[in-house]
């Protein structure tokens, strides 16, 4: 029994520790994420004034609550873009501050490892998200008599499970190509957004295309934070977006570690985890 619970204090420890050094890094480029706070407030804004133009090019359709679903999909956009960019850039920010090599070596599971970036992404997306929606929303006059911001949570928390597992998945890109596998994990994302109705709903989707939304996790995100925002629903009344999330968060997670070690493997074995490609 205490040689169990050594066990579980040693990898706990190893948690907090990899959540607090990212705490860190943030710190240390301070200015950059103000920056980039500002570019994501202006390109939100930029999507979620297509319902202002509608409007003023005389379309008929209900501003504010179209304005309200552009906002949601613009922040939950963000808020997975965070994660991704997060757990894609685990093995770039090793590469860059020269660490990679001690990282990989630590005594520190892997598992824990990036479920210690997973946890800080998601603190750290929450947190940017709260803020991005608070900012934007307060230059529309928004669709939200009516909201569940407490159930929009639950999904949120609930559907961060699964995008977790597939950021570790994206994660082992740059360790497989250390030239070009960042890239390609952004276009992973890019794939995402294409197909979970993130500006638009999935149904003006060609019937491939969705086919490929009913495995996305960012599918049933949107759609049960928009229920939960625009007609108040429940988390009983969401629980067939929930279940969904459930699932593709028990299958994403063992997944994304299995890949990832493999990856791990792979650029061991072919000397990629020097810090130039």
């Amino acid at each position: 029994m205490r040689g169990a619970a050594a066990t579980l204090r040693h990898e706990l420890i190893g948690l907090a520790g990899v959540v607090e050094r990212n705490w860190y890094l943030v710190k240390r480029y301070a200015v950059w994420e103000v920056a980039w706070f500002a570019w994501t407030v202006a390109n939100t804004l930029t999507i979620v004034f297509i319902a202002e133009g509608v409007e003023a090019a005389g379309g008929h359709i209900d501003v504010r609550r179209e304005t309200t679903v552009l906002l949601i999909g613009a922040v939950i956009w963000s808020y997975l873009g965070i994660l991704f960019e997060i757990l894609t850039e685990t093995v770039a920010w090793e590469r860059w501050e020269g660490t990679i090599e001690y990282t990989f070596m630590a005594p520190l599971s892997r598992p824990v490892h990036l479920f210690g970036m997973g946890l800080f992404a998601v603190i750290y997306g929450l947190v940017r998200t709260v803020a991005l929606f608070g900012v934007v929303a307060a230059f529309f006059d928004l669709s939200l008599g009516q909201a569940n911001f407490a159930a929009a949570l639950v999904v949120l928390a609930v559907a961060s499970v699964s995008f977790l597992g597939i950021g570790m998945m994206t994660a082992v890109l740059p360790l497989i190509s250390p030239e070009k596998g960042m890239q390609l994990g952004f276009i992973a994302q890019g794939t995402l957004l294409v197909v979970s109705g993130v500006y638009y709903s999935v149904s003006v989707l060609p019937g491939w295309m969705q086919a490929l939304s009913v495995i996305s996790p960012a599918t049933y995100a949107l759609r049960g934070m928009r229920a939960a925002i625009l007609e108040g629903a429940g988390t009983n009344e969401l629980w067939g977006d929930l279940w969904p999330l459930i699932l593709i968060g028990a299958i994403s997670i063992p997944l994304g570690l299995w890949v990832f070690h493999r990856g791990e493997m792979h650029a061991k074995r072919h000397g990629k985890l020097k810090r130039s490609g």
